[in-house]
């Protein structure tokens, strides 16, 4: 613990003074890995209780970004989080706003900022892996996908938004391009403000500075969910879904449905004539059918048997994956 550091990709802001209403005093950045050292029990030991039981809705989830550690005055890692991200108090407004959304996206009532990767079109994806096995084409990641990585590939701010709550809080260039001086405008109900801005971050930066070192065991291990912006370690997403292979290696879906802008094939597992939560499916953007994140995941997540008393899936599968069951949902194996 002693060689611990936090390391802190935003160096600008090493001058800048960090509230700390507990102490009644007044710390400095630099001075950060020195006070975790010396209140080493307020940062190590057990996994810190939390209310993330994955039951019910998603406000009982990690996608609840309003979630920190349980507030009391001797807690420093709360502290320190309110001053790395804009705690705004409300589940849905980190992805969500009722108006003035995300016009760049064509993504339900899009909130978040769009990721240059996404933007660029710069995504190193699988078929850069040159593999003679994958036969459909494969481009960069669709809507479906886009929304997902606008926080796991790391390169934005978990409270990078366009529209923050309450009036006079909107910035529309917010929607092509984290502004860190904009964010900076929201007051923290805890009154510690946030004066960075951080994302999972890469090489055990900025989130994962604390959530992938092993000197926080109080910090819950994040890396899983960080993908940054080489998919080539992941499943295909943006692949065309092969057609001419269903009844050989695909099973085909069996349920259709469609909008003015998007389609939808999928796997209607009890024949009700829709989309549900728990069936796995391909999206059609103006591309036709493809494989995106949003396929095998959802994002509120999916209790398997609709009781809100049972936990939800794992990784927010649409379906359990026990004995391979998402991968045989279109795999003929």
């Amino acid at each position: 613990m002693a060689e611990t550091q936090l390391h802190h990709r935003h160096i600008r802001h090493q001058g800048d003074d960090m509230k700390h209403t507990q102490l009644g005093t007044r710390i400095t950045l630099p001075l950060l890995p020195a006070l975790l050292l010396i209140t080493n029990t307020a940062i190590a030991g057990p996994e810190i209780p939390t209310k993330f039981t994955y039951k019910g809705s998603i406000a009982n989830t990690r996608h609840n970004l309003t979630q920190r550690p349980p507030d009391n005055p001797n807690n420093l890692n709360g502290v320190f989080m309110d001053t790395v991200r804009n705690n705004y108090g409300e589940v849905c407004v980190y992805c969500h706003t009722p108006h003035g959304a995300n016009s760049q996206i064509n993504a339900p009532l899009w909130n978040r900022t769009l990721t240059q990767a996404g933007i660029d079109g710069t995504y190193v994806t699988y078929d850069s892996l040159g593999t003679s096995t994958l036969t459909a084409s494969v481009a960069q990641p669709g809507v479906n996908s886009l929304t997902c990585l606008s926080c796991h590939d790391g390169t934005l701010g978990m409270d990078s938004i366009i529209n923050m709550p309450g009036s006079g809080l909107y910035d529309v260039n917010q929607e092509t391009s984290q502004n860190d001086s904009f964010l900076n405008d929201w007051n923290n109900a805890s009154g510690t403000d946030a004066t960075s801005h951080w994302g999972f971050g890469a090489n055990n930066t900025e989130c994962l500075s604390c959530h992938s070192n092993p000197g926080f065991p109080g910090a819950s291990d994040f890396s899983i969910a960080f993908i940054g912006t080489d998919l080539t370690n992941d499943h295909p997403i943006g692949v065309d879904v092969p057609t001419g292979r269903f009844g050989d290696d695909f099973f085909a879906p069996n349920g259709a449905s469609s909008g003015a802008n998007w389609s939808l094939e999928y796997y209607d597992t009890n024949l009700n004539g829709r989309a549900d939560k728990d069936e796995i499916r391909f999206y059609d953007t103006g591309s036709g059918a493809r494989v995106e994140c949003a396929s095998c995941h959802d994002p509120h997540g999916v209790s398997p048997d609709g009781n809100p008393a049972t936990e939800f899936n794992p990784t927010f599968l649409r379906i359990s994956n026990d004995a391979s069951a998402v991968c045989l949902t279109c795999h003929d194996k």
